[in-house]
């Protein structure tokens, strides 16, 4: 880890890199993850983003379940065969999670929007139930499906 910068040493720094703030503390100019500390509603928006990439491989996994069954019996069983497969299960539980938790976090986003949520403490709440909400949706639908026999290992 590079040494801290003095304020002497931050104020002869010629990149501009650096700032002394008001109490005598030399931070960078931008902010960067070794700046900020971790809080819920960073976690949040990051969970935002991943699981909406997730859910564009998961419109892949889906587009190739059709073709599988545009392709015939022999594809689709090839595919059956990949999708309950213990990998297979845990990328399905995956999508599923990704899917309760976007829908969760635009359920968030909307409430924000509205003009409600904003302080901090408010903000921190409900990316927590967003968070907890979406695993015990996966939680419950992954249960039901294994109690119904849907789904086996």
């Amino acid at each position: 880890m590079n040494k801290p910068y003095s304020p002497g040493e931050a104020a002869e720094d010629q990149t501009g890199r650096f700032v002394v703030q008001p109490n005598g503390r030399v931070r960078p100019l931008s902010p960067h993850l070794q700046v900020w500390r971790w809080h819920v509603t960073m976690l949040a928006s990051i969970l935002n983003r991943m699981t909406g990439g997730a859910l564009y491989a998961g419109a892949l996994v889906v587009a190739a379940w059709l073709l599988a069954l545009a392709f015939g019996p022999e594809a689709y069983a090839g595919f059956v065969a990949v999708a309950a497969s213990p990998f297979g299960l845990l990328v399905w539980i995956g999508l599923s999670f990704s899917l309760f938790y976007h829908l969760a976090g635009g359920v968030r986003h909307l409430i924000w929007d509205a003009g409600a949520g904003l302080t901090p403490p408010a903000a921190n709440l409900l990316s927590w139930l967003s968070i907890g909400g979406s695993v015990a949706a996966t939680v419950l639908f992954w249960a039901a499906l294994f109690l119904t026999g849907r789904v086996a290992l």
